[in-house]
């Protein structure tokens, strides 16, 4: 854009004119560099894609790498563990009680090039897997009777209380597994699921975070319960 003035000596002219050639070679050179050049960090992976198809395989390796300008994209993906925190759905026990269950997880990126090819995003990985490690919870959680949903485990004691009177009072009934062994089981289906769909992710742990009965119901709990207190 740069205008050469009128009354400019046409000895300079010619100069001028490389000047101005010369400058549109270097910012030429600098787009076509900026398209071809790309950096990986650390923790992430990258994926080439031309006109929207992978090209090669995953770039894993954190440095400065070189694509084809213009008609090369870079996907990009976590390499380091992600968390999936599941919604609070409600399910019924196996002695048909009404409750709602908090799980979450934690997972990891293993094939990136199926993760992209299956998944495409973020974003709909985390919906996948509220809709497989949602089911797996229900599917468990529906085989089993409540407390054993609530209780760690079956080798548990309760505190003693030298206040509470003779009888049965302080006693857990017994249980066959507990949650600890509930969750494995919710655990080793899960990753069972992700590994037969092929999706390019690996479980590395899945657990409860929170149970509780639906408001309703929690609200006649609380009834009785104040009603065996008055007794």
């Amino acid at each position: 854009n740069r205008r050469i003035p009128r009354n400019a000596d046409p000895a300079t002219i010619p100069q001028t004119m490389k000047s101005i050639f010369a400058a549109g070679a270097i910012v030429a050179v600098l787009i076509v560099l900026s398209g071809t050049l790309y950096t990986v960090g650390e923790q992430e992976q990258v994926i080439i894609t031309r006109f929207g198809q992978p090209v090669g395989l995953p770039v894993t390796e954190a440095g400065l790498h070189f694509k084809a300008p213009f008609i090369e994209d870079v996907n990009r993906f976590e390499k380091r563990i992600v968390q999936w925190d599941g919604p609070s759905s409600e399910m019924t026990s196996k002695d048909k009680l009404f409750i709602m269950v908090d799980s979450f997880a934690r997972w990891r990126i293993t094939d990136a090039l199926a993760y992209f090819q299956k998944l495409r995003d973020e974003r709909t990985a985390q919906s996948r897997l509220d809709t497989i490690f949602g089911s797996e919870v229900r599917n468990i959680v529906a085989k089993h009777d409540l407390i054993e949903v609530v209780r760690t485990n079956k080798t548990r004691k309760p505190t003693p209380d030298d206040s509470a009177v003779a009888g049965k009072v302080g006693e857990l009934p017994p249980i066959l597994f507990g949650r600890e062994v509930l969750e494995q089981e919710v655990f080793r289906a899960a990753k069972k699921a992700l590994a037969e769909q092929k999706l390019g992710i690996e479980l590395l742990d899945l657990r409860f975070k929170r149970i509780n009965y639906k408001s309703n119901v929690l609200e006649k709990i609380y009834l009785r319960m104040t009603s065996e207190r008055d007794q």
